[in-house]
């Protein structure tokens, strides 16, 4: 199993993203997605996540400027964010609870950086 990122760069303070994360690999079913975000030195700390079922949760820094969403056939999740803040920049990390054959694990992708700066 594998996770890709996409979508992080550079914006200006106030400015939008969207992140992308494709799965792939031997997935039998995706129970909940989720971003992470780690700024370096410190913990890596949960931004949002989603569940099959639509059910969403936010970090409180994230509410209402950022939406998590997911196209479960194409095992992908994605993440809006707007009204971007310098303290938003970090490596942003996709996230998978899933089930591959009969196993069933968490899997994280490499990352993505977003840079929120003018």
């Amino acid at each position: 199993v594998q996770l890709v990122e996409s979508g992080g760069g550079l914006v200006q303070p106030g400015g939008s993203l969207r992140l992308s994360c494709v799965a792939s690999g031997n997935i039998n079913s995706i129970n909940t997605m989720a971003w992470y975000r780690q700024v370096s030195g410190k913990q890596r700390e949960l931004v949002a996540s989603i569940t099959r079922y639509g059910s969403a949760v936010y970090a409180d820094s994230a509410r209402g400027r950022f939406s998590i969403s997911r196209d479960i056939d194409r095992k992908m999740v994605f993440l809006q964010m707007s009204s971007l803040e310098p303290e938003d920049a970090a490596v942003y990390y996709c996230n998978m609870d899933l089930w591959s054959g009969p196993d069933r694990s968490t899997y994280w992708g490499q990352g993505t950086q977003v840079t929120v700066s003018s």
